[in-house]
């Protein structure tokens, strides 16, 4: 039988031909057809660039000297219509850009993004919804504000629902809404622990993020992207919790999962070292250690985890924009554009309080998020 199928003269191996050529190209065209959805849209992200996350044009905005210099220097970027006559003010209008350029993105991008979007936002709009949550639970007054800073209608109505309903009537909301039964869980408890309903909170979005249905060729970029979020989050955490001086016990409720180079074992080893130095010489072996390393000495300096969050928050624009390369005929130069616009909205948010408060540029600089060469 094997015989007639693999002779060219029988009718069995022209169909094992048949069949073999439709499914190379279909998987050819599969991907193709991703290929082709990424263009223009990555053409467009290319066109547009981020300027706010380059030295260079970040000093140009650092040294006008008032707001109306601020915003009319930010006009010269066609991109950047930004409103507002206070440092509040300005900087709502500068969050208001953020989401008006995620909903371009996600125009321009094929409808199979969608979800990528959404949970994107999703995760921006968890802060507003760890807040609301924890001041129901604490019974305190829930500010119309916070509601109204939501991105995502179903954030508002969440927020909204949490506010008009009684106490006991929590977990029940939660689950109409969406959350596992982690989270539901521990706001059911007596007595609430809180820094790990925060982490559980972060953990259900995370999850969210690394689960989304993206288009063909895509997920590998997104859980790539996502375990990078996993580890600077949980060496974010470490450090500060060993600049509180936190017991083991709780910098464990603040392990976030595991990510793309800190593995399980390596955090419970930067856990368990007494000092911010001895976290970051346990980091040897990751790419985190080189740029903590080069920022242990400003830390020496001004003993402030902030100088090493910078660090992280500088490698990881280099983490992206490796991502974006090597995907960059398809999901690559989305999340680098994406990124990058966060961390720009960010910088301008930084400088903006900076002019209106009449700070000196040095002490704002060592605040900003900048991609390296």
């Amino acid at each position: 039988m094997l015989g007639n199928i693999l002779n060219p003269y029988d009718y069995p191996f022209w169909v094992l031909i048949t069949v073999i050529t439709t499914v190379a190209v279909a998987i050819i065209l599969r991907s193709f057809r991703t290929y082709v959805a990424f263009v223009y849209p990555n053409a467009k992200y290319e066109a547009i660039g981020n300027p706010f996350i380059t030295e260079s044009e970040l000093n140009k905005i650092i040294e006008v000297k008032n707001l109306s210099e601020y915003k009319e220097k930010l006009k010269s970027f066609k991109d950047y219509n930004i409103s507002g006559d206070n440092t509040y003010s300005v900087q709502r209008s500068l969050d208001y850009h953020l989401i008006q350029t995620i909903e371009m993105m996600r125009k321009d991008n094929h409808k199979k993004m969608n979800e990528f979007y959404n949970t994107y936002l999703e995760k921006i709009d968890s802060y507003l919804i760890k807040i609301t949550l924890k001041n129901k639970l604490e019974d305190k007054e829930i500010n119309d504000n916070t509601i109204n800073e939501a991105i995502l209608l179903n954030t508002k109505k969440f927020l909204q629902k949490l506010k008009d309903s009684e106490k006991q009537n929590i977990p029940e909301i939660l689950k109409t809404f969406g959350f596992n039964i982690d989270v539901i869980n521990l706001v059911s408890d007596e007595k609430i622990d809180y820094f790990l309903l925060d982490t559980t909170i972060d953990k259900y979005f995370i999850k969210k993020l690394k689960d989304v249905k993206v288009p063909y060729k895509c997920d590998k970029a997104i859980k790539q992207f996502v375990g990078y979020i996993l580890d600077l989050a949980n060496i974010k955490n470490v450090l500060r919790a060993k600049q509180l001086k936190l017991n083991l016990d709780l910098i464990k409720k603040l392990y976030l999962g595991e990510g793309q180079e800190v593995a399980p074992w390596k955090f419970k080893e930067i856990s368990e070292v007494e000092s911010i130095p001895q976290v970051i010489s346990s980091l040897e072996g990751t790419s985190y250690f080189e740029s903590l390393k080069n920022a242990s000495e400003k830390y020496n300096i001004k003993d402030s985890t902030q100088v090493l969050e910078n660090a992280l928050d500088n490698h990881f624009l280099k983490l992206v924009k490796n991502i974006s390369i090597q995907n960059f005929v398809s999901i690559g130069p989305t999340i680098r554009f994406l990124v990058s616009k966060e961390f720009e909205i960010k910088n301008l948010k930084i400088i903006v309080k900076g002019i209106t408060e009449n700070l000196p540029s040095d002490f704002i600089k060592p605040l900003l998020t900048l991609e390296a060469n």
